[in-house]
């Protein structure tokens, strides 16, 4: 590992993103599972060739009874909006970090997308037109980042000693 960044914005705070949006602009409370069906069926960061709707139920936040809204794509990447900002910010600050030798290998592979949040429609899309780079989505992303992780534990101790021997 050359340059590491850390981001503590996931698939809950996306969902969030979704429920506080239902909130400010339908006033309409839905719950965190309605957020990530919503997120899951309709949810993009990126204008889609073709956009989707859909109906979402909810409780009135004036009335408190139920009502029901429909909702685009496009919408959702509004509410999207801010999280998914946050996290092209750490991924161009960290391609600002990354040494010579390294950027030249991202200009010929590539990023990789892993873990659930790469199957986010579109991300890897605005990734790439914001980087300038190519930008793909691993094959299996759910399972991969529990490989790496494991592979990485697995190689730990090496880890340690190069960096002690770095540090000497």
């Amino acid at each position: 590992m050359v340059v590491s960044r850390s981001l503590d914005i996931a698939g809950d705070e996306l969902d969030e993103a979704i429920v506080q949006y239902f909130r400010r602009k339908y006033n309409l409370i839905i719950g965190e599972s309605t957020g990530e069906d919503v997120k899951i069926k309709i949810g993009s960061v990126f204008p889609m060739a073709e956009e989707k709707s859909m109906e979402v139920k909810g409780r009135d936040q004036v009335s408190g009874l139920p009502r029901t809204v429909t909702v685009s794509s496009a919408e959702i990447r509004q509410a999207l909006a801010e999280p998914v900002r946050m996290i092209v910010g750490v991924v161009k600050e960290t391609l600002e970090e990354t040494p010579p030798e390294l950027a030249a290998d991202l200009v010929d592979r590539g990023i990789v997308m892993a873990g659930g949040g790469s199957l986010l429609r579109g991300l890897s899309d605005l990734l790439s037109q914001e980087t300038d780079l190519p930008v793909t989505v691993s094959m299996d992303p759910l399972t991969c980042v529990v490989i790496g992780c494991g592979r990485y534990l697995e190689e730990l101790d090496n880890i340690r000693r190069s960096r002690k021997a770095l540090v000497s």
